[in-house]
């Protein structure tokens, strides 16, 4: 029943960290990221003030600031998203380690977890105080797409779910999978950058670039990690070059990566002894598919909000695919009934 129970609160613990991730995406694009100039709190208060009496307070309390009532509930619902995902985790964590003599009782990557929900919500202070320093911004996206990962491996794992009957005998697909992780790692990241330096736009069309293959683009400006402090960067401040740079490394990445995992994909698709494994390269070609089509008309489309999100989410989506595929060729199925 412990197992069961855990195994229900990990996958739970899944989900609600896939909505704090589209969370997260739609409340930088909707450029409420600094709807509140505080933390844990709003303008001071529990809630995104919203009285006429609360406002006044606030803008008294924050000069400089106008509360912007609608841009303060995205980031608050985001905040109470997080905490709540904070609180699951830790429940995990008291759990694994109260049962860590169990001998199906994951411990490390539970209490991993932990220290990592710590760390993101150090993170998601220092993306209000220092004023959306791209940085820190991206560190803030990658740390929940981490999150989302090793819960995502945790539930796999621990559910045994598509595990096929024997370990698959194909060591060269593991390495390649395995890499596969941190290719699609890299390009979430060249896509966190490309978003946080609000250069999406940076490159209007598609396949070309300001109506050229290869427009003026300043790589060396557009990937300079930190900045002074002190500065609002709602909105980005690099010129266009350096945005235009960071777009074509995002798209340059795009091609590696559609390369690279639709390769593997088909290869997987090829291994007809194993249902698991051809499912698992299918699902991860309809993930690949999907994020590139999203990611090509949000270009064409001008960056629309909904559209933009999906975008993100298709990220999430991907990585849990590769995941996916590197827990069926690591795995066999011992036990029908682990995870409850």
């Amino acid at each position: 029943m412990r197992q069961t129970w855990f195994h229900r609160i990990a996958f739970g613990a899944l989900l609600l960290t896939f909505v704090v991730v589209v969370l997260g995406a739609f409340t930088r694009l909707a450029d409420a990221g600094l709807g509140c100039p505080d933390w844990p709190g709003c303008y001071g208060f529990l809630t995104a003030p919203q009285q006429a009496e609360q406002i006044q307070q606030a803008e008294q309390a924050f000069p400089g600031w106008t509360v912007e009532t609608h841009k303060a509930w995205i980031e608050m619902i985001h905040r109470y998203a997080a905490g709540i995902l904070g609180l699951a985790i830790l429940f995990l964590a008291i759990v694994s380690w109260r049962h860590r003599r169990l001998p199906e009782q994951p411990v490390g990557v539970p209490l991993t977890l932990l220290g990592l929900v710590i760390f993101q919500s150090l993170l998601g202070m220092w993306t209000v105080t220092m004023l959306l320093k791209p940085a820190i911004v991206l560190a803030h996206l990658l740390g929940g797409m981490t999150i989302l990962g090793l819960l995502g491996w945790l539930v796999l794992r621990h559910g045994n779910y598509l595990a096929p009957p024997q370990r698959p005998p194909f060591p060269r697909l593991r390495l390649a999978a395995l890499i596969g992780v941190a290719v699609v790692a890299v390009q979430i990241a060249l896509g966190g950058w490309t978003s946080t330096n609000y250069a999406a736009l940076a490159c209007p069309d598609f396949p070309l670039c300001q109506g050229q293959w290869w427009p003026p683009a300043d790589f060396g400006q557009g990937f300079v990690l930190w900045r002074e402090l002190g500065v609002n960067y709602e909105g980005g401040v690099l010129d266009g070059e350096a945005r235009v740079g960071i777009h074509m490394a995002h798209r340059i990445g795009a091609v590696v990566t559609a390369l690279y995992v639709g390769a593997l994909a088909f290869a997987l698709a090829w291994r007809g002894h194993f249902p698991q494994v051809r499912l698992a390269g299918g699902i991860l070609a309809g993930a690949l598919v999907f994020q590139l089509l999203v990611g090509i008309y949000t270009v064409l489309w001008q960056l629309p909000l909904w559209l933009a999100t999906v975008h993100n989410a298709g990220a999430a989506l991907l990585l849990l695919a590769m995941l996916l595929v590197n827990h069926v060729l690591r795995t066999r199925n011992t036990s029908p009934a682990a995870g409850g």
